[in-house]
């Protein structure tokens, strides 16, 4: 999609502070932190939301997860956190899936 920031940042054409990157996703570091590790996780696909996943594409769910896993293995973290966005109302601001990964500070409940 030519309008997508994350669609332009997978195909090189914005630079990133990429940590990881695989034939399907790409990871970088977001530009406005929430925490001391706060990471963008995306496939290279173009998907809007949690609301498009379905048969045909449901594997690109699992990829991010394991993604994350590896990307928290490798930098050593004790814990992380994982955050889908679906939707305006839930704070999603880029219509391109993704996932947050938050470490670096005790995550409490509710967020915050």
């Amino acid at each position: 999609m030519d309008d997508c920031l994350f669609c332009r940042i997978a195909k090189k054409e914005i630079p990133s502070d990429a940590v990881y990157e695989d034939d399907e996703i790409l990871a970088f570091k977001d530009i406005s932190p929430q925490a001391p590790v706060h990471l963008l996780i995306i496939p290279k696909k173009h998907i809007k939301s949690t609301e498009e996943i379905d048969e045909n594409n449901k594997e690109i769910a699992g990829e991010l997860i394991s993604a994350a896993s590896k990307i928290a293995r490798d930098m050593k973290l004790e814990g992380y956190r994982l955050v889908f966005n679906c939707n305006e109302i839930a704070g999603q601001t880029v219509f391109h899936l993704h996932c947050h990964l938050f470490a670096g500070r005790e995550m409490k409940w509710p967020p915050g």
